[in-house]
């Protein structure tokens, strides 16, 4: 059952808000839903960690072996 829900945000915000609901198909109920959704979802523990925008973007960018390799020695360099 849907109800009806006033909520007051800044106004560029909402204009942000709903470019990225129509780029990505949603209309802007939907988008709201689904955020406040996530926050309560107790099923995966570490997605409850993690930004939904920031799921969706895990694996889009690969490393071959040796990029992995350099990164892994700068990080370990940067903090040892």
């Amino acid at each position: 059952m849907n109800s009806k829900l006033t909520l007051y945000i800044n106004k560029t915000i909402i204009e942000k808000a709903k470019s990225y609901a129509k780029q990505n198909q949603l209309s802007l109920s939907k988008l709201v839903e689904n955020y406040l959704s996530s926050l309560f979802d107790t099923s995966d523990k570490q997605t409850k960690r993690i930004s939904p925008l920031v799921e969706n973007l895990t694996g889009v960018i690969s490393l071959e072996s040796d990029e992995k390799e350099t990164y892994h020695d700068y990080l370990s360099e940067k903090y040892s």
